[in-house]
């Protein structure tokens, strides 16, 4: 990166992570001082950082630390915004806070009124960023310890509701005083006290003054902090029309020979005011009460977990509140009642519903050694569970904060909205004064009257609030449902580009299949079943827990082996009940002398093309019988895959097993490309290899091996029920462990971007359209001019128009049939 000449000399600390000896060390510092524009570069290994003199950006110290192998630790961190009233608002913010240097990232949330930054520590600090955002006429506040910001911003939003309805009352009640002087004599009141005409308009400018002054502060103190920072918002245009409208009819009641001398009609226009402040209040606050549904389900998500919880502490039991519970104490759960942390059964058993973390709608059984998650609701059964992860380490916890922050996220199809938004307010300021302008100099008479009327028009009518709400709204009504689905999504990127997905590549083991061998056949009678489990019973493999389990589900009795020995990779030798027994592979078998020639070949030949293990049984030196293991089929998988293909998405099965296992899978799934026995990095090459094809893949899996593979998708989709490695690598992640939730997750996301696309058309159609009505384009063909009382109704509308639609995602249902449904 070339040096800026223009840019000021630093000195700049920076801790660095990575080092380990002076070689790393030393590297580090020669690559720094390598980089243009520095003057000097000193490492420290000891105390782990590096300091940099010279005429350097940050961002490319951090990029030439990246380069080396390195990392400077950096902090995330969400802000509350007070002010915030439009898109153009949020573009303001967001450019402010990202020219701040050490600042690497930031994203307004409008809806929520919050901003999260991404930053250095040692470069930025909170008292430097809220410098910044006061100096453009915001407030930026920290969170509170222990503070829940969405409940902050209910609490807010409530203070904030309550406000408006005040005004609205006021407003409505000075309004309504305004209409009965204005109408004075057909409402037929000058019967009862005689009123002249100056006198009504003394009255309407006695009566709406408070409306204008009081309940319109609501605008103007946003306006006026706005332009004393240099800038203009939604607000200013609110001002400015009501302003134009209040101040002219003053000038007629008090000057009225100025308009008479001239020809002129000397109509007033209180009444106009006082309506277009009533109406767009209103506007606003059902704007803001949509909008505080549009977190419903993110609060549905914070109400699973109950407030207190029953600890067994000095051998007593008490009910101590959430915040006071530990990991290590031990939990009492009654029939009935919500876990309240994530934790391990001790005693009892019972089964539970995770419906609303994983939607699935079956409860699961649970019993001692079995883990719980805290949220979810106990069925009939009473158990002691051990608390293992509590407060903010719980599951729970961490879906709601991923959620939270998938919602602050904004998707690339926002970017064309928020640079609109930049130059929004000042070109409707602009086509105002041209309105004003070719009216007065070229329209008809009264020329004045009609340029003033349409110029407020034009500035009430335009509405940036709408390109502001038109893609946030959407993002967190579709994140909120699809949490509500088990469906957890990182950020609004991974929402856009899964519905652009054309080839979904799935993991074989534990993704398709169960994850865990089953025994699937037997040859030969329950006695020999019997014998075989009692000798597998003392290996800990994974096939002989398949058939032990087997063994057990019908309900024969195990015997103890008097003598057990496993040979590793290859099989057992036992005694059970005086009888000699080999179990294990072919080779095996003829290794300890067993005369095969009896095996059932075809037998054996066809449930290996089928996919699964053969396991060879002798009985005192004897071939006895034969037993298959197979890693089954879950059962969705079916389903999943051919809603998939029905929507013409292709499939690709890609797996480390053996091809012929990988094929037999694919064959009864249907899928036709299959790419077996690959390592982790094969499976990142295939996935590349997809891209170069023009495929816009989303990776499907559950393992450890899976993690790269699904940081190389263009989506990565981890089953909950996974790794943590894999989850922490996915773009999504599907908390049912279910195949279908692939389906869901594609729907989910179409329906997403076909409502954030409609807002936006809405958004950009209304002002394209209605803006040039309000300039009046149409008076010379129809004679049709806007009043600019149905411009505030029409401004007001067009923002809660924008939260009702995407209110309807709400009712959106996810039945995994077909990602079009």
């Amino acid at each position: 990166m070339p040096e800026n000449p223009e840019a000021a000399e630093i000195t700049l600390t920076l801790p660095v992570v990575g080092m380990r000896c002076a070689s790393c060390s030393g590297r580090l510092e020669r690559g720094l001082a390598a980089l243009p524009g520095v003057t000097r570069a000193a490492v420290n290994l000891t105390q782990s950082q590096a300091t940099v003199v010279g005429r350097v950006s940050v961002e490319s110290l951090l990029e030439r630390v990246a380069s080396l192998g390195f990392e400077v630790p950096r902090a995330r961190e969400s802000f509350a915004v007070k002010g915030l009233s439009c898109a153009a608002c949020v573009h303001k913010v967001e450019v402010a806070l990202r020219g701040i240097s050490g600042i690497l990232e930031a994203s307004v949330d409008l809806v929520g009124g919050e901003v999260a930054v991404e930053y250095l520590p040692e470069v930025v600090d909170y008292t430097g960023m809220r410098g910044v955002v006061a100096a453009l006429g915001f407030d930026l506040v920290r969170h509170t310890g222990g503070e829940e910001p969405l409940d902050r911003i209910e609490a807010e939003r409530r203070q904030e509701n309550a406000g408006l309805v005040r005004r609205l009352l006021g407003g409505g009640a000075g309004l309504v005083a305004t209409l009965v002087a204005a109408h004075w004599e057909p409402l037929g009141l000058d019967r009862v006290v005689a009123l002249s005409v100056d006198a009504t308009l003394w009255l309407q400018w006695l009566c709406i003054t408070p409306v204008q002054f009081l309940t319109g502060g609501y605008f103007h103190r946003s306006a006026l902090i706005a332009a004393r920072h240099g800038s203009a918002n939604m607000h200013t245009l609110v001002s400015l029309g009501t302003f134009a409208a209040y101040f002219y009819s003053v000038l007629v009641v008090v000057a009225p020979e100025l308009f008479t001398a001239r020809g002129m009609n000397g109509g007033v226009f209180f009444e106009t005011s006082g309506m277009i402040i009533v109406l767009i209040l209103l506007g606003r606050l059902l704007e803001s009460l949509a909008k505080g549904r549009t977190a419903q389900a993110i609060r549905s998500l914070m109400a699973l977990a109950p407030k207190s919880a029953l600890v067994q502490r000095g051998g007593e039991e008490v009910m101590l509140p959430l915040s006071e519970v530990v990991p290590g104490d031990r939990l009492l759960i009654r029939p009935g009642e919500r876990i309240p942390v994530d934790g391990m059964i001790l005693a009892g058993s019972s089964s539970v519903d995770q419906s609303m973390l994983t939607g699935e709608p079956l409860p699961v059984a649970r019993g001692p050694r079995d883990e719980v998650v805290g949220g979810t609701l106990n069925g009939e059964g009473a158990f002691t569970m051990q608390a293992t992860r509590v407060g903010r380490d719980t599951l729970l916890a961490q879906i709601v904060e991923l959620v939270r922050k998938a919602q602050g996220g904004k998707p690339p199809i926002a970017r064309l909205a928020d640079r609109i938004a930049a130059i929004f307010v000042p070109t409707v300021m602009a086509i105002a004064a041209l309105t004003f302008a070719i009216w007065w100099l070229f329209g008809p008479e009264p020329a004045f009257t009609y340029g003033l009327v349409n110029a407020i028009a034009v500035l009430v009518i335009a509405c940036p609030c709408a390109l502001g709400l038109a893609t946030p709204t959407a993002i967190l009504v579709g994140t909120g449902v699809g949490a509500n689905h088990g469906i957890l999504i990182r950020d609004g990127e991974a929402l856009e580009s899964a519905h652009k997905v054309t080839m979904v590549v799935f993991d074989k083991t534990g993704t398709l299949t169960q994850g865990k061998p089953r025994l699937t056949d037997w040859s030969g009678d329950d006695s020999l079943l019997a014998l075989v489990a009692a000798a597998e019973s003392r290996s800990e493999h994974p096939i002989a827990a398949a058939i032990v389990a087997g063994a057990k589900a019908r309900g024969l009795v195990l015997a103890q082996p008097t003598d057990f020995e496993a040979v590793p990779g290859q099989g057992i030798r036992a005694v059970v009940e005086g009888r000699q027994l080999r179990v294990g592979t072919r080779r095996f078998l003829v290794e300890e002398g067993v005369n095969l020639g009896a095996i059932p070949e075809a037998l054996a030949d066809s449930w290996a093309t089928a996919g699964k293990s053969v396991i060879l049984v002798a009985l005192d030196g004897k071939h006895a019988g034969l037993l298959a293991v197979a890693d089954t089929l879950r059962e969705t998988s079916p389903a999943a895959v051919a809603a998939l293909l029905r929507s013409g998405i292709q499939v690709t099965l890609l797996t480390g097993d053996n091809e012929s296992t990988a094929r037999s899978v694919a064959a009864a799934l249907g899928i036709e490309r299959v790419v077996a026995e690959v390592l982790p990095a094969g499976k990142v090459a295939e996935i590349e290899r997809l891209q170069g094809e023009g495929q816009v893949v989303a990776m499907v899996g559950d393992g450890i091996n899976d993690a790269p593979a699904l940081a190389a998708a263009d989506v990565g989709m981890a089953l909950g029920t996974g790794t943590e490695v894999a989850m922490e690598a996915a773009d999504i992640t599907l908390m049912a462990g279910d195949p279908v939730g692939v389906v869901r997750a594609i729907a989910l996301s179409r329906a997403t971007m076909r409502n954030i696309r409609q807002n936006l058309f809405w958004a950009f159609a209304y002002n394209v359209i209605l803006i040039p009505v309000a300039a009046g384009v149409l008076f010379p063909f129809f004679g049709v001019l806007l009043s600019p009382v149905l411009a505030a109704l029409a401004m007001g509308l067009s923002s809660v128009t924008v939260v009702g639609n995407a209110l309807r995602l709400r009712r959106l249902a996810l039945t995994g049939g077909s990602p079009d449904s």
